[in-house]
């Protein structure tokens, strides 16, 4: 009885998670919207700070890789692609 309730414990607090990472998603996909619709790649290569770009990028392809993963299993459940 004692693992059931911890286990649904833990889905409320996994649903919680995700709903709080798709939130702080959205705001990153807005920032980085302001970003692109007021300066070219171009002049961001040039006057940003390169350790920054390259963190930012390497967060978006963590985040990315992390999402296609779990697309691919929701391909797999529903069998269709995303």
């Amino acid at each position: 009885m004692v693992s059931g309730v911890k286990k649904q414990h833990d889905i409320v607090r996994l649903k919680a998670d995700v709903a709080a990472a798709s939130v702080e998603l959205l705001s990153a996909h807005c920032a980085v919207d302001r970003v692109r619709l007021q300066y070219s790649p171009q002049d961001i290569v040039d006057f940003s700070e390169r350790r920054a770009l390259q963190r930012a990028i390497s967060s978006a392809d963590a985040v990315h890789r992390f999402l296609s993963q779990i697309g691919a299993r929701i391909n797999d459940e529903d069998g269709t692609n995303l």
